[in-house]
């Protein structure tokens, strides 16, 4: 049974919520302030992490940051009543994988709590089987490489820590080097669900990668093709 930890001051949203979630089979822990939710998720194994931004006691893009100084890989899904794309954006920018905007249906909910676990159960290396002699896992492009069983991801030698969107999203890069991939297949691919566009949602996780990536190196590998998308290639 996942283990999901709601972090909502809203008795009547935490009801909604850890109700259908408990009768879709999943375990819910409940955090009524920020501080705690922090404490809970530092001292617990959370497969998913659902978090509103107004909290008392800490906001939900302080807890975020602070949940991941010392967790890069659990799913955070933000809950917002602030629906604008500047505040979605500070939310991804904090380290959230995904956000759901209030009033919310709950179907739409459960949408994005699945999307986010098979992502997180594809990112755990604990739940991997070892690769049949043969199996492909390890990827290279130019000094970049990504290793699809250990999770270890490293260029020029040196390791790269990323989030399990940043991660899938490299991936998904490394599948299709050379090739130009529009913002929509980005998001099918990469978040599995329907986006609206104009989130910019693409735009900064492919930004986050590029910070990771390439501020250290000559060569850039991720471009922007005005107009039609992003494309990795070698300068």
């Amino acid at each position: 049974m996942k283990k999901i930890i709601l972090i909502e001051d809203e008795t009547s949203v935490v009801s909604f919520i850890k109700k259908g979630l408990q009768e879709s089979g999943y375990e819910v822990s409940v955090a009524f302030d920020g501080k705690t939710g922090v404490q809970l998720v530092r001292t617990n194994d959370f497969d998913l992490v659902i978090l509103d931004i107004m909290l008392p006691e800490m906001n939900g893009l302080d807890v975020c940051k602070e949940i991941r100084k010392t967790n890069q890989h659990v799913p955070i899904l933000f809950l917002t009543a602030l629906g604008t794309s500047e505040n979605i954006v500070l939310g991804l920018e904090s380290g959230g994988d995904d956000y759901l905007v209030k009033p919310f249906k709950f179907i739409e909910l459960v949408a994005r709590v699945k999307s986010l676990l098979r992502r997180s159960t594809n990112g755990n290396t604990a739940e991997i089987e070892e690769p049949e002699a043969g199996q492909e896992h390890v990827y290279q492009f130019s000094d970049l490489i990504l290793n699809d069983y250990t999770k270890k991801v490293t260029r020029n030698g040196e390791e790269i820590s990323l989030t399990s969107t940043e991660y899938k999203l490299l991936l998904y890069f490394l599948n299709n080097p050379e090739k130009v991939i529009s913002r929509a297949e980005i998001l099918d691919a990469v978040w599995g669900v329907n986006y609206e566009l104009g989130t910019n949602v693409v735009d900064v996780y492919v930004n986050y990668l590029r910070k990771k990536l390439d501020s250290q190196e000559d060569n850039k590998l991720i471009h922007t093709v005005i107009g039609m998308g992003y494309v990795l290639k070698k300068t």
